[in-house]
């Protein structure tokens, strides 16, 4: 599984993980939503399960996706400052558009 992550999201989610609700917790990136072959993605926190796999990414972040979800190949997670503050997470591979 491929995961890219960009340096601003690399950065919030450093933080995210020395957040007091993430109790020793990995991030981990969700398909929250379906509509037909458009998904929506989701950040939550989790521990590792059997079907996990633990991405390491270039930023030094860790991030579980489930391997028995193929939307899951190849997403690409960004944090933009504006024109409000959030996470953006998209899988070009897939040809698809999600956000958090």
């Amino acid at each position: 599984m491929k995961v890219k992550i960009n340096r601003n999201a690399a950065k919030v989610m450093k933080e995210m993980l020395t957040n007091e609700d993430a109790k020793g917790d990995m991030l981990r990136v969700i398909v929250s939503e379906r509509h037909g072959s458009h998904v929506h993605y989701a950040l939550t926190y989790s521990k590792p399960t059997p079907y996990d796999e633990v991405v390491h990414t270039d930023k030094d972040v860790d991030v579980l996706v489930d391997t028995r979800e193929d939307m899951l190949d190849g997403i690409w997670i960004q944090f933009f400052y504006v024109p409000e503050p959030g996470f953006e997470i998209t899988n070009p591979s897939k040809g698809n558009v999600g956000h958090h």
